[in-house]
């Protein structure tokens, strides 16, 4: 039986992979230009939409410190956010919290995507996808890439731009609706989230088939 081995100094752990161009090199190679990255943000909350984006990069202009938005700060996403919408294509689509719970949270988060890269102005001819599926519907050839967003610079940048869309999407709903604490918690499932959902029970941006509100 074969054992993961651990590094010899704890103390200093192995470097986290940084995304790069190769994926997208590669399908070039292939004659597949133009590449678009696409990925989605907000599959786990109990409120607000799925937003998803696709990106083009320029490969002459790629931002420097593309990363997982999950490992990036909100300043420096916000920073990134700029610079792609300055130097790339982009396109962002979202399905609502109604749209979730009439299909279910994946197929929902698959169709922004799909729609998300149909509404690129400039057409791809190749998606790389992060995750282990490819939306339905695509009208070119794509790949799913496990951790694509710490592999691939395109789906990276598509993180960034469906992360930073989403949280802004959520500290406006937090003025129509003051009692839940969107603006901080962007609908995940905090204590405070919690609390205020006890207090003042579900509002219309509430997720019904997620729990705690499902019927079981």
């Amino acid at each position: 039986m074969s054992r993961r081995k651990s590094p010899d100094s704890p103390l200093f752990p192995l470097e986290l992979p940084v995304p790069d161009f190769s994926f997208e090199t590669a399908a070039r190679l292939d004659g597949f230009w133009p590449v678009a990255g696409a990925d989605e943000a907000g599959r786990g909350p109990l409120a607000g939409p799925v937003v998803a984006a696709a990106v083009i990069l320029d490969p002459d202009a790629v931002p420097a410190g593309l990363n997982d938005s999950k490992l990036l700060t909100a300043e420096q996403r916000e920073a990134l956010f700029k610079e792609i919408l300055a130097t790339a294509t982009v396109s962002i689509a979202s399905s609502s919290a109604t749209r979730i719970d009439s299909t279910d949270i994946l197929k929902a988060s698959l169709d922004a995507m799909r729609r998300a890269v149909h509404g690129l102005a400039t057409a791809a001819r190749f998606v790389l996808v992060d995750g282990r599926d490819v939306p339905p519907g695509l009208s070119c050839r794509a790949k799913a890439v496990v951790k694509g967003d710490s592999r691939s610079v395109s789906i990276a940048a598509a993180s960034i731009v469906a992360k930073v869309t989403r949280d802004r999407m959520m500290a406006r709903a937090d003025a129509t609706f003051p009692a839940y604490g969107f603006a901080l918690h962007a609908g995940y499932a905090t204590e405070k989230h919690r609390i205020a959902i006890d207090s003042h029970g579900p509002c219309s941006l509430h997720r019904m088939t997620f729990r705690p509100f499902r019927q079981i």
